[in-house]
C-alpha cells in the first residue's frame, strides 16, 4: 500500500509541478512578491496531497512564538516535507539554497522563478557573504529567512554541526531567530521513494534575540533548544544514544572504585 500510494503522489506531484513551473518562467516580468505569492499556490495543493495520498498529517505546537515581523528561522532538516510544509506553516518566506538547485528541470525552474537566496557553496568565505548580502534584501521585502543549519538532510536521532550563517544574517539585520524541531524523516526518509503515513510533530521555539548577543552564541542557542527539544519530542530516535551514555556512565563508576 505504501509503494502505491508514493508512485501516485509521485505521478501527481509531476503533473502539477510541471505547469507551475512554466507558469513561473511565463510571469517572469511580474514583480518579484507577486512572482512568490502566484507560484506558492502551488503549496497548499500538495500538502492536501500529502495528507490525503501519503496519509502525512501534521500538528504544530508554539505558534504563539512567532513574531508578527520577519526573523530568521533556523530549522532541523530531515526530508523534503519540509521545505515544502514550512511554507505553509510559516509567514511568507524564502530559503538558502544550492545554486545548481535551480538547474533541476521545472522544479529549480519554479524555485527561480520566486525571491530566494541561492548560494554557490564551493566560494567558500564568499557564500558567507552572499548569504548575508540576499539575506538582508529579502528580509527588508518582508520574507522571513529560513535556514537548515547542519547544512544537509540527517536522519532522525542523528545532527551534525550547526553552521554558524543563519545566525550571523540574524545578527547583521537585527531580527531575532525561530527555531524549529521536526520528526518528517520519520515518515519522509531522506532520498526515499516510498513515504508511510503518520502525524509529523513540528515545535516552534521561543524566539533568540540577537542584540547583545554574538552570533556564535545565538547559534549555540539554537542548536541547543532544537537538540534538546528532538529528544524530548521523539526520546524513541535516541534510546541508542542513552544506551551509550549509561554505559559509559557505569564505566566512569567502575574507575572511580578503583585504588588509586
Amino acid at each position: 500500500m505504501h509503494l502505491i500510494r508514493s508512485f501516485l503522489f509521485a505521478i501527481i506531484l509531476a503533473v502539477v509541478t510541471i505547469p507551475y513551473a512554466l507558469f513561473g518562467i511565463l510571469i517572469f516580468w511580474a514583480p518579484p512578491m507577486t512572482r512568490h505569492r502566484l507560484i506558492t499556490t502551488w503549496v497548499p495543493v500538495m500538502m492536501w496531497v500529502i495528507r490525503h495520498v501519503l496519509g502525512i498529517r501534521y500538528r504544530v505546537i508554539g505558534r504563539e512564538n512567532l513574531p508578527s515581523t520577519p526573523a530568521v528561522v533556523l530549522a532541523k532538516h530531515q526530508s523534503a516535507w519540509e521545505t515544502i510544509a514550512l511554507q505553509q506553516i510559516l509567514p511568507p518566506l524564502c530559503y538558502v539554497l544550492k545554486r545548481e538547485l535551480l538547474r533541476v528541470p521545472f522544479f529549480g525552474w519554479g524555485l527561480a522563478s520566486i525571491p530566494g537566496i541561492a548560494i554557490d557553496r564551493a566560494a567558500g568565505k564568499d557564500a558567507m557573504s552572499q548569504v548575508v548580502e540576499q539575506g538582508r534584501a529579502r528580509l527588508k521585502e518582508g520574507l522571513w529567512v529560513v535556514v537548515f543549519p547542519e547544512g544537509t538532510r540527517v536522519a532522525p536521532g542523528a545532527s551534525r554541526r550547526y553552521k554558524p550563517g543563519g545566525a550571523i544574517l540574524a545578527k547583521r539585520s537585527g531580527v531575532p531567530v525561530v527555531p524549529i524541531a521536526h520528526n518528517a524523516g520519520e515518515f519522509w526518509k531522506r532520498n526515499a521513494f516510498i513515504k508511510r503515513p503518520g502525524e509529523i510533530v513540528v515545535s516552534i521555539g521561543p524566539l533568540i534575540p540577537v542584540k547583545g548577543e554574538k552570533a556564535e552564541t545565538v547559534n549555540e542557542r539554537a542548536e541547543a533548544w532544537i537538540e534538546a527539544e528532538m529528544r524530548r519530542l521523539f526520546p524513541h530516535h535516541y534510546t541508542g544514544e542513552a544506551a551509550a551514555a549509561a554505559a559509559e556512565s557505569e564505566e566512569a563508576t567502575g574507575r572511580d572504585d578503583l585504588p588509586a
